[in-house]
This record gives structure tokens, sequence and C-alpha cells, in this order.
């Protein structure tokens, strides 16, 4: 069992597809399902991953797919109201 999960921990150290878009802030990038959008991308063969998400794609994205799928469908109200442009500036302090 300690193989597989060391397996599993070396494989995602090639970065989640969700966490690096998010991470990215690239200027017209998609927002809603990025991380999955990305993954698919990189499966079909996308030549220019960093051009269009901001970042460069998983060196797995089979492998990641389904953990981008669930952390993109977890964050979809915030992508949704980020995408529409409604946001909330907070700040600290008094």
């Amino acid at each position: 069992m300690s193989k597989l999960a060391l397996v599993v921990l070396l494989l995602g150290l090639s970065g989640c597809a969700t966490v690096n878009t998010l991470n990215a802030a690239q200027p017209g990038a998609p927002l809603v399902y990025a991380g999955t959008r990305l993954d698919l991308y990189a499966l079909q063969g996308g030549c220019c991953a960093q051009e269009r998400f901001g970042t460069e794609a998983p060196r797995y994205p089979a492998l990641d797919l389904p953990a981008s799928a669930l952390f993109d469908t977890l964050l979809l109200p915030l992508s949704l109201l980020t995408a529409l442009g409604v946001g909330s500036e907070a700040s600290g302090g008094w």
C-alpha cells in the first residue's frame, strides 16, 4: 500500500491543473472548470497551454483529470461569480 501512495505522491508533484490555473491569473483565461479544461486540452494534444491558460499542463493529465474535476466542482460557485464580474474586495485592519 505504501508503494501506491508513493506513486500517487510522485505523480502529484507534476501539479494539479486546477491549482495551477488559479495561481496563473492569466487575463482572458477560462475560469469555469479551468483545470478540467486544461487537462482535456492536454489530452487532445493542445500545443499552447501556457498562452491559453497561463500555465503548463500537468505531466499526466489523465491522472489529474478526476481530481481537477472534483476541485473545479467544489469551486464552481466562486468561479461563476468571478466569471460574471461579481467580486468583493476584502481588506484587513481598521
